[in-house]
């Protein structure tokens, strides 16, 4: 007893001094749907700023995902009220939370003992064909773009549309580098395979997968192939291990933190520490694995990665360091 004791105090001290950073979540979209705000404890969905400083997170990326039912035509309008949404709540939680859009906005927000936030958007639509609306969509805080959700769009084909073999379109090849241009950060999940090695021939900057898994454990069309890994991996860029049961086992049995911590566990093998990271995708998916069931159960995480023998600086890495870093050397 006495000796479990001591483990569970070692994985809080890790997980207290690390900088936690999860690379994706849509409860921009919950909190603009009514379903409650980020200031409040909630029962229902998996991230708020009390569960969040439960969990320790000092920095989280909020995604601006666009419905289908605003696709095509009205997707930059739906785009502006969720980036608005965002914006009040980060305006009527100023003491806990800051929107950040470089490095050192970050290191000042968790100095402050605030959680740093990061506006993302999933799906590429949202640009409705226009460099313009990238770079107004830039200056408003957007440091992250996921190409495409699962359909096609003007940028390319998402995972959906895997039949064609279709890669980036020539709008697309311009996006790319305009984002380079720009310095945002250019993500993969999502993508479909043949648009993925697009990417990584056009882009000159690392690249991420802000939320996506390993397909040799789950063959699932969301996961990353061995090839992917490794080319990502080799470009420096990082893959955000998703909590998305369907994307962690093809069993059929519920999920745990082991399942999560056996993907990591395969691309530290593949590749090693550097390439890892989180992208919980909390409030995007229905049910989550056991011992992950919200943000503020990520401590969890850290437990059994100490559990499996990782030490120290490798957990921090994997919690945090790597996409951290990645973000610093893209967007600066």
């Amino acid at each position: 007893m006495v000796e479990a004791n001591t483990h569970l105090i070692k994985a809080k001290q890790i997980h207290q001094k690390a900088i936690v950073f999860d690379g994706h979540c849509d409860t921009i979209l919950k909190v603009m749907n009514h379903k409650r705000t980020l200031e409040k404890k909630s029962t229902t969905g998996h991230l708020d700023i009390p569960r969040m400083k439960e969990g320790g997170i000092d920095v989280q990326f909020f995604a601006v995902f666009i419905e289908d039912i605003y696709k095509p035509d009205r997707s930059l309008k739906r785009t502006l009220q969720l980036i608005d949404c965002f914006y009040r709540e980060i305006e009527n939680n100023q003491d806990d939370i800051s929107l950040v859009t470089n490095y050192n906005q970050i290191k000042e927000a968790n100095r402050a003992g605030k959680i740093a936030a990061i506006l993302s958007i999933e799906g590429g639509e949202a640009l409705e064909g226009d460099l313009g609306v990238l770079r107004v969509l830039y200056r408003l805080g957007v440091r992250l773009l996921t190409l495409t959700w699962n359909q096609r769009n003007q940028i390319a084909d998402g995972i959906g549309e895997s039949r064609t073999g279709s890669g980036l379109t020539e709008f697309g090849l311009k996006v790319i580098d305009e984002m380079n241009d720009l310095r945002m950060l250019i993500d993969v999940s999502h993508l479909s395979e043949t648009g993925f090695w697009d990417v990584i021939k056009r882009s000159k900057t690392p690249i991420v997968a802000s939320h996506s898994n390993c397909y040799a454990l789950c063959p699932h069309l969301r996961n990353l192939k061995d090839e992917q890994i490794k080319v990502l991996a080799d470009k420096g860029g990082v893959i955000g291990i998703t909590f998305v049961p369907n994307f962690l086992t093809q069993e059929k049995r519920k999920t745990t933190v082991k399942d999560v911590v056996k993907h990591i566990d395969y691309l530290v093998e593949k590749v090693g520490v550097d390439c890892v990271g989180l992208g919980s995708d909390f409030d995007g998916t229905g049910g989550l694995p056991l011992g992950l069931e919200g943000v503020d159960k990520i401590p969890n995480l850290t437990e059994e990665l100490l559990d499996r023998g990782y030490k120290e600086k490798d957990i921090k890495k994997i919690l945090g360091e790597n996409f951290l870093r990645v973000f610093k050397e893209v967007i600066g």
